[in-house]
């Protein structure tokens, strides 16, 4: 059997509350729903939470960056193949199942 994916992702609104979570909260389910692994980090009022390591970064098969704002350390997802939105496309489980199938059908 293969090795499950790993995506990686950051999420980021204006204000830093509200949507920065629900997007992380549901991109993290679609992205487990659809048999892969995950790890989102927030970047919100409280600043960075859940960081995404070099080791994170070593492993992981793709990223999301779901993003209303400029992200904090964008370069260091250059080398790896990333899809990048607005929080409210992956707002919901559903619409968030969209944009990780369209990372893993990218990475395929």
């Amino acid at each position: 059997m293969a090795e499950k994916k790993f995506i990686v992702g950051v999420t980021a609104c204006q204000i830093g509350i509200a949507h920065t979570f629900m997007a992380a909260e549901s991109l993290t389910q679609a992205i487990e729903a659809l048999g892969c692994e995950a790890k989102i980090e927030t970047q919100g009022a409280t600043g960075m939470e859940n960081v995404i390591t070099d080791e994170d970064l070593a492993r992981c098969d793709a990223a999301i960056i779901a993003a209303d704002v400029k992200i904090k350390n964008p370069e260091r997802f250059d080398p790896i193949p990333t899809l990048s939105c607005k929080t409210k496309e992956v707002m919901t489980v559903q619409t968030a199942k969209g944009v990780v199938e369209e990372v893993l059908e990218a990475i395929s």
